[in-house]
C-alpha cells in the first residue's frame, strides 16, 4: 500500500483526543486583531428560558475567540460571577449592566445596550 493511497482521519496520543491537526500541520486561520478603540460591544439581558434569572449577554462582536474568551475570564472575575462562552455569544450571569459598561469603557470598549 502506497503512503499516498489513504488518508488519516483520526490519530491519537492516548489522551483520546483527535491530534490529527498537528500530525497534518495544519496552518491556523489568521484572526482579526481586537482593537478596544474600535470596537463596539452590544449587551442586553435575558431572563427567558433560565428560570426567571437574569444573564447579561454580549453580541455581534469581532470573530476572534481566543480574545473573547480572555475577556470573558477578566468579567467574571471582575463581578465575582460565572459565565458561558458559546459561538456567537458570551454571558456572564446576573445582572451587571452598569458594573461592567464602566469596566469595559475604562479598557477603550464603546458598549451599547
Amino acid at each position: 500500500m502506497n503512503k499516498d493511497d489513504y488518508e488519516l482521519v483520526y490519530v491519537s496520543d492516548g489522551s483520546g483526543k483527535n491530534q490529527l491537526d498537528k500530525v497534518k500541520g495544519k496552518k491556523k486561520e489568521k484572526l482579526p486583531e481586537v482593537d478596544p478603540a474600535t470596537t463596539t460591544l452590544k449587551m442586553r439581558i435575558e431572563k427567558k428560558g433560565r428560570g426567571g434569572k437574569s444573564v447579561t449577554v454580549f453580541f455581534d462582536y469581532p470573530n476572534n475567540p481566543p480574545y473573547f474568551k480572555r475577556l470573558m475570564k477578566e468579567l467574571k472575575n471582575y463581578c465575582a460571577t460565572g459565565g458561558s462562552y458559546k459561538d456567537d455569544t458570551f454571558e456572564i450571569q446576573g445582572d451587571h449592566r452598569e458594573k461592567l459598561r464602566g469596566y469595559l469603557e475604562k479598557k477603550g470598549f464603546e458598549v451599547k445596550g
